[in-house]
């Protein structure tokens, strides 16, 4: 029942404009003690069920982000995710210990709970707001990366007292364990796109439960090997998300159905957690530290991590109120209550009320300011979604393309596409009509294409769909490849001087 009404309250949200995170948070208050009278209040299961729904989360998020969108991101994602997140933790501390009067352990452990950002938010708001790859880049990469400091900060401070000369430990702890993470990422990512790309499992089912059961090795063995789980997930989410492997649409969408259902479950729990009578005295030091998070310590930090890149201010200005909060801090919360840290009870009202509060004051309003500061882009080529399904008998392959609204794809024929030899389009699915086209056939979006290829030429075959899907039938010559463009600029601009 609860599933039912979470999934018809998403169709209220997205037509609302109200944050999904916090229907699903208010369900759980409602069956909760003072309402339903659902009891529950079990801090360390819903700690291991946050954690198992994080990893799920940021699994799906690694899927769905595609490498070429983020590389050039990474340099300021990193920066932002590490040194971005140290200022936002400064700052906040100091105004919970002198605005609040937190002392100095829970004050710190207060700025590490809340300068994490969501990943499940954040994705979630991007689907909706269509803006520039250079800023969904850096948000995304920055979502799925600073988790990992984060965690490790929190579990430090709830263990024990960092004593003020020892900060040079604690940063080489989260260098150290960050690198391990890092490592294992890339091996069990790696190692898994060779694997699944190289056999062809006898059912399309079982290559989305292999890759989700890679993430969940690669967060334990992250975890085991005293190194960031959180990161070595995300990683090896990214490279199986950009690999060239079997029914990637089915891949990624039976991780969005497991996403969904992690969010709608951890709300839940989260708002089941919470007794909405003793919010009442964290209602304004909640209002406080986040006016502070949001219009100092954030904007302070992407201010400091973007001096090296040269960001413009509106850039920045986007960044600074895109770092949304959700899940991530309210799990974070309890943590320090696990550990029977002096005021953490405190702590987790106080991230709960910030959450609700500014959640629903940035999500409905981002689409509002990227409009204000003319960074909603729109218009940009729709990658083309490309699902293969390996012939082994055949030695071949079944390309499954799906041609989405503003790709380039529009308008060209199927002899315009140039497949290379051994490649051919067999079939075009239209308006629910699927019939064989012929050379001159001219394919328009919303049409589905089945196109069968050789071994050989299965990855060029991909590479050309794709160009053509962002540059249209000039792909290769003008659009898509820009040595042969600034070639030809290059020609241009001697024979006006000539």
């Amino acid at each position: 029942m609860v599933l039912l009404i979470a999934v018809a309250a998403v169709r209220l949200s997205s037509r609302s404009g109200l944050p999904s995170l916090l229907v699903y948070l208010g369900i759980g208050v409602l069956l909760g003690q003072d309402a339903v009278g659902v009891q529950f209040s079990d801090i360390a299961l819903t700690r291991t069920l946050g954690y198992a729904a994080l990893v799920v989360i940021l699994t799906e998020g690694g899927l769905s982000t595609k490498w070429r969108d983020i590389r050039p991101a990474m340099p300021a994602a990193a920066v932002l995710s590490t040194v971005g997140v140290a200022v936002s933790v400064a700052v906040t501390a100091v105004a919970a210990h002198y605005l609040v009067g937190l002392a100095w352990q829970p004050a710190l452990l207060m700025g590490a709970v809340v300068s994490s950002t969501d990943a499940a938010a954040v994705f979630s708001v991007l689907r909706r707001v269509p803006l520039p790859k250079r800023l969904t880049g850096v948000l995304e990469a920055e979502s799925g990366f600073n988790d990992a400091p984060v965690v490790i900060l929190v579990v430090t401070f709830s263990s024990a007292h960092v004593q003020p000369g020892h900060w040079y430990v604690l940063l080489g702890e989260i260098a150290f364990e960050l690198a391990i993470g890092l490592v294992v990422g890339l091996a069990v990512g790696r190692l898994g796109a060779v694997g699944l790309g190289r056999v062809a499992l006898p059912a399309s089912g079982l290559y989305p439960i292999a890759v989700m059961a890679l993430c969940v090795l690669a967060y334990a063995g992250g975890a085991l090997a005293h190194g960031s789980g959180f990161l070595a997930v995300y990683i090896t989410a990214l490279i199986l998300g950009n690999a060239k492997l079997p029914h990637r649409p089915a891949v990624r969408g039976f991780a969005d159905g497991l996403a969904w259902v992690s969010q709608i479950g951890l709300f839940v729990l989260l708002g089941l957690l919470v007794t909405p009578h003793d919010l009442v005295d964290d209602f304004w030091p909640a209002i406080i530290i986040g006016l502070v998070l949001t219009v100092v310590s954030r904007p302070l930090s992407v201010l400091v991590s973007m001096l090296p890149f040269d960001q413009r201010w509106r850039d920045q200005a986007l960044l600074s109120w895109a770092g949304l909060r959700g899940a991530v801090p309210i799990v974070l919360a309890t943590i320090p209550r696990v550990s029977q840290v002096e005021g953490s009870t405190r702590i987790f009202n106080v991230v709960f009320v910030l959450v609700v509060v500014f959640t629903l004051v940035q999500g409905p309003t981002l689409p509002w300011l990227a409009s204000r500061l003319r960074l909603a882009d729109g218009e940009e080529p729709t990658d083309l979604d490309i699902e293969s399904a390996p012939l082994e008998r055949l030695r071949g392959h079944l390309l499954s393309v799906a041609i989405p609204r503003h790709s380039k794809m529009h308008g060209v024929e199927v002899a315009e596409l140039r497949l290379p030899a051994g490649a051919a389009v067999t079939l075009v699915v239209r308006n629910g009509e699927s019939f064989v086209p012929l050379p001159t056939t001219i394919l328009r979006r919303g049409d589905e294409l089945l196109v069968v290829t050789t071994d050989r030429v299965r990855d060029a075959t991909e590479r050309r769909l794709l160009a053509v899907g962002r540059g249209g039938k000039l792909a290769g010559w003008l659009h898509s490849s820009g040595e042969a463009a600034e070639s030809l600029r290059n020609r241009w601009r001697g024979r006006s001087r000539a």
